[in-house]
């Protein structure tokens, strides 16, 4: 599933080619067909995210609510105007690395320029299609695609947690003061988005082993002081994924090109590395489930 600096950085780019124009709205799969014709012909006003859900805002006060799940993805193209990744979601590669595809490029001619006749035919399940003068985007695999109201979307952000990519000034606390209070394992709290919005398992793994926290240990147990590092380091590392458009926790001293940047076999300290030396200790990387989930953990450093 992607993890919240990918929903961000979605918002971003809904943002910056999106805003401001009036959308043709469609869904050529059938199912969203009474929704897009609540979006259709309106002007985007604004692209938000908070965790995991993106909302796009149309001038009639009518939202576009997506969670895209384990196997919801975007795909964009246009002309040069449109900028950025041309498809963020699952498929991914190892880190959750945005794709770029050939065909989402519209026929890049020479130096890279592209020309743009309109939106391709769409090609498999398409929820929902996005069409603005200069470009399309198009929706397929999402849990969640809903044309919602204000109050909707206001009892949507109620049942979650505080997001670390937003780390208002309150936000610290109040994630300190949702983890301490429960007694649930620290591993399966982070994963909990009425605790925490936006961290997916490669977070929850990494920031856990970052900071040196047992994966079992309650939450109660935590104290003030490790739940607000726990929350600083998300913050810094999420904020680093919304830049770099990959998920990437390991220091450049650990990667063998240097400053170029990690492969993909470098990008993490413990995920998917079960099995494999400990970076840091040289214990083996255990892995073990939570919660139907993989858990990734240094025994040696995380006790």
């Amino acid at each position: 599933m992607p993890e919240g600096h990918s929903i961000h950085r979605l918002a971003r780019q809904f943002q910056d080619v999106f805003a401001g124009h009036v959308l043709e709205v469609s869904s050529p799969q059938g199912r969203f067909t009474a929704g897009a014709a609540l979006l259709d012909r309106h002007e985007l006003l604004e692209a938000t995210a908070h965790g995991k859900q993106l909302f796009l805002r149309f001038d009639h006060g009518v939202l576009l609510h997506v969670h895209l799940g384990l196997y919801g993805a975007w795909s964009f193209g246009g002309d040069e105007s449109f900028t950025g990744a041309s498809s963020i979601g699952a498929p991914r590669r190892i880190g959750e690395r945005e794709s770029f595809s050939p065909e989402a490029e519209q026929g890049a001619g020479k130096g890279g320029a592209r020309s743009y006749a309109g939106p391709p035919e769409p090609v498999g399940a398409v929820r929902v299609r996005l069409i603005s003068a200069n470009g399309w985007a198009d929706l397929r695999g999402a849990t969640t695609c809903a044309a919602i109201t204000d109050a909707e979307a206001a009892a949507v952000l109620a049942r979650l947690g505080p997001d670390p990519l937003h780390n208002r000034p309150d936000d610290r606390d109040e994630f300190v003061r949702r983890l301490l209070r429960r007694k649930t394992a620290v591993g399966l709290l982070l994963m909990d988005q009425a605790i925490v919005a936006g961290i997916g398992n490669i977070y929850r793994a990494e920031v856990l082993f970052r900071q040196r926290v047992d994966p079992w240990t309650p939450g109660s147990s935590l104290g003030a002081e490790t739940a607000g590092r726990l929350w600083d380091d998300t913050v810094a590392a999420m904020s680093d994924g919304v830049r770099d458009g990959r998920i990437v926790t390991t220091p450049s001293a650990l990667w063998s090109g240097g400053n170029a940047g990690a492969l993909d076999g470098e990008a993490h300290f413990v995920y998917k590395r079960h099995g494999q030396p400990c970076r840091r200790c040289g214990e083996t990387v255990g892995l073990a489930e939570i919660g139907a989930r993989k858990l990734y953990w240094c025994p040696g450093c995380q006790n």
